[in-house]
């Protein structure tokens, strides 16, 4: 097996933790809003993971959501490193993951197209 294929493997466990964690509601912070973990990138090394994720509400309620994951990223890599068996715990950084919405918009311009076409 390629060595490449390990940091795909850890990320998606971390997702799956992370996951977990929201799941649970262990993230109580008020600033949090309802996210969904769309992707996890690890580096290489395993020593960072980029955390994406995707909401739906205004730039202030998606600036207030970046604001509390920020100031979540000590607990959630602790509970990371407890729930993934790994020797080195990854430093986390959260992005918010605008595909969700663009593809969301793309959809709603094709009902329009479909409509004012009659199919």
């Amino acid at each position: 097996m390629t060595t490449h294929a390990r940091p795909e493997r850890v990320g998606q466990e971390i997702q799956a933790a992370i996951g977990a964690l929201l799941t649970r509601g262990e993230l109580r912070d008020p600033r949090i809003g309802f996210i969904t973990i769309t992707g996890v990138k690890v580096s290489p090394d395993l020593r960072v993971a980029k955390v994406f994720y995707s909401m739906l509400g205004t730039d202030q309620e998606k600036a207030e959501t970046q604001k509390g994951l920020d100031a979540a990223k000590g607990f959630v890599r602790r509970e990371v490193t407890s729930a993934v068996n790994l020797r080195v715990s990854p430093e986390i950084f959260f992005a918010f993951d605008a595909s969700v919405g663009e593809g969301d918009k793309i959809d709603r311009l094709l009902r329009e197209v479909r409509g004012k076409e009659g199919w």
